[in-house]
């Protein structure tokens, strides 16, 4: 009995790690990491809420001796889907318009 416990706590260890996907199922349809805005609504309609912020990132870039930076601009929108009492609320998370990340939240009513 210890050998096959042992023999599994080898294997959990050596599974490799999968990040998890972005993705959404409305109805029949799906959406997934890299989606844009108008697919995502074309699929699943108008969310009960959206948000947005900008974020500025400094970029630093080297070519041989000399270094640059430069101010990156990225719009985030976060669009609230309620699918209803029974289901999670699903926050669909959107990078300069495409699709990076979805996050449930709490039931719907």
């Amino acid at each position: 009995m210890r050998t096959f416990l042992l023999a599994v706590a080898v294997a959990v260890v050596w599974v490799p790690v999968v990040g998890q996907a972005a993705s959404l199922r409305c109805g029949t349809g799906l959406v997934s990491d890299g989606a844009s805005k108008s697919d995502v609504a074309a699929k699943c309609g108008e969310p009960v809420s959206r948000e947005s912020r900008t974020e500025s990132e400094e970029v630093k870039t080297k070519d041989g001796d000399t270094s640059t930076k430069r101010v990156v601009q990225k719009t985030f929108e976060e669009w609230t889907y309620n699918f209803g009492p029974n289901r999670l609320m699903q926050v669909v998370v959107f990078e300069n318009g495409k699709l990076i990340e979805v996050k449930s939240a709490g039931y719907g009513r």
